[in-house]
């Protein structure tokens, strides 16, 4: 039984990259299969997951303030972030000093474009050799340099326009996260992947075709995402509704891991499909409150696999944040690691008490680094539990502790895992 399953399922993953001849086909050959259990995942203590803590407390004033970490890249001497409350973009320096704010409220508005100019979000543009923050405002794409300087504003039709989370590898390919095959001028025949690899304006490969009105009168409650994992030319990719991980490099797209959850975790292995879910989505996950519908913050270091799980429960106890060893199969709980001299005895995230870190998970991994944050709010009251216990900390948060208080910034955690 559990050989015809797993038949079933390679069968399955496998239409989708071939089910129509123009669909490039998925490389299942070497797929491992991770059976994990999340009750019988572990805590452990700091300086056993990681070789490295550094706490960056962003700097506060009249300016700076703001509410919370929506998205978060870092530079050699930048940290960049989007505040989705305010819709604005904010730099501070590798420190955590104020450099400079873009603020949507500022930006002249085009009275010829009635769409509307919120920011929700950057991306990062090389040119010339100097960084720039790209922010789609209405119709037109704005990009500011490093101070927050207004550098260009061109047309959100220019040939600059880029879209989504797409990648680009070493040999010139870009990863687009949404491709439309054109056929004629009308695109009356376009056909849609949600992923295509194109060079020189020419397609390369597609995968996973699918028709744009397949969402009509239904509930997303999963999401597609590619993750850079610090290996060169190589991309993680997560469906919603799978518990795949797939593996892009430019000459294929090949399943890497599927994970096997018990059946109280789990998904009926034609959720995605079978239209008798479709619209009915919320009533599904509210009886099966502990089915896992989303895979998240997909990364490997080492032989070490880091991922969050998404599900309806609500409820701090539960398991959703993970370390699976690839070696061992020892599987640690994110949620409970523990403060230790490593740390000066503060959590590395909210995991256990706040809500930060189960929204989001690490914000980023980047250049061998996982970057988490919290609020002072939470900063504090982790400091008051410690009072009573003579804990030392470094000039950094000495002088933040002295000088801010629970209104202030959130802190950056920078954290370098371990490898093995």
């Amino acid at each position: 039984m559990l050989k015809f399953a797993l038949q079933s399922l390679i069968i399955c993953v496998l239409s989708y990259g071939h089910v129509m001849a123009q669909a490039s086909k998925v490389d299942s050959s070497e797929m491992k299969t991770l059976r994990i259990d999340p009750s019988s995942a572990r805590g452990a203590a700091v300086s056993q997951v990681f070789d490295e803590v550094k706490f960056i407390p962003l700097e506060t004033t009249k300016e700076s303030l703001f509410g919370a970490i929506s998205q978060l890249s870092v530079t050699d001497d930048n940290f960049i972030i989007h505040d989705y409350d305010t819709k604005a973009v904010l730099i501070f320096n590798k420190v955590g000093k104020y450099i400079a704010k873009i603020n949507e409220s500022k930006i002249e508005k085009d009275p010829d474009d009635k769409n509307s100019q919120n920011f929700w979000g950057f991306q990062l543009k090389t040119e010339n050799n100097q960084t720039y923050i790209q922010i789609y405002a209405g119709k037109k794409i704005l990009y500011f340099d490093l101070k927050g300087q207004l550098y260009k504003k061109v047309p959100g039709n220019s040939s600059e326009a880029t879209y989504g989370n797409g990648r680009k590898f070493s040999n010139g390919i870009d990863v687009k996260a949404y491709y439309v095959d054109k056929k004629d001028k009308d695109a009356k025949d376009s056909t849609f992947y949600h992923i295509g690899l194109v060079k020189d304006k020419k397609k390369v490969a597609v995968y996973f075709q699918f028709h744009p009105d397949s969402a009509k009168n239904d509930e997303n409650w999963g999401s597609s995402q590619f993750y850079d994992y610090g290996v060169p030319d190589e991309l993680f990719y997560t469906r919603g509704y799978e518990y795949n991980i797939y593996r892009l490099t430019p000459e294929k797209l090949a399943l890497a891991y599927h994970i096997v959850f018990p059946a109280v975790n789990s998904l009926p292995m034609d959720y995605g499909t079978n239209p008798k879910y479709k619209g009915k989505r919320s009533v599904f996950f509210s009886n099966n409150k502990k089915a896992f519908y989303r895979m998240d913050n997909v990364y490997q270091v080492g032989d070490n696999l880091h991922f969050n799980m998404r599900s309806y429960e609500w409820n701090k106890s539960e398991k959703k944040s993970f370390i699976y060893n690839l070696k061992s199969s020892q599987l640690t709980s994110t949620a409970d690691i523990e403060p230790d001299t490593l740390s000066q005895f503060l959590p590395v995230t909210d995991a256990s008490t706040g809500y930060e870190f189960m929204n989001r998970g690490f914000h980023l991994f980047d250049k061998g680094y996982f970057y988490s944050s919290y609020s002072s709010l939470s900063m504090f009251g982790y400091k008051e539990q410690n009072d009573d216990k003579n804990r030392k900390y470094d000039p950094l948060l000495t002088e933040y502790f002295k000088s801010q208080n629970k209104k202030g910034n959130p802190v950056i955690i920078q954290l370098k895992p371990k490898k093995n």
